[in-house]
């Protein structure tokens, strides 16, 4: 029998308690944006990989247009292949 795996957002949640367990008294600012710039530039590079490259089908499978994928590919450095 296949493991059934937890969704995403079950492990977002967890990491993100984490890491404002692991700040202690210290609160982060700019959260929102902090997580943002570290899990868009992945998100993007394995949806272009899975993609062979292809920015149309990139950007329909992430649910943008392919003017903000192309925007968000400069803005990260994203090297496309």
């Amino acid at each position: 029998m296949a493991k059934k795996s937890k969704p995403l957002r079950v492990h977002v949640k967890k990491t993100i308690r984490r890491y404002l367990k692991d700040m202690g008294c210290t609160e982060p600012e700019n959260l929102y944006q902090s997580l943002m710039a570290q899990v868009e530039p992945p998100l993007i590079e394995e949806t272009l990989r899975f993609t062979g490259g292809n920015q149309s089908r990139a950007a329909k499978i992430l649910g943008i247009t392919r003017n903000t994928l192309r925007e968000r590919i400069q803005r990260y450095q994203i090297s496309v292949s």
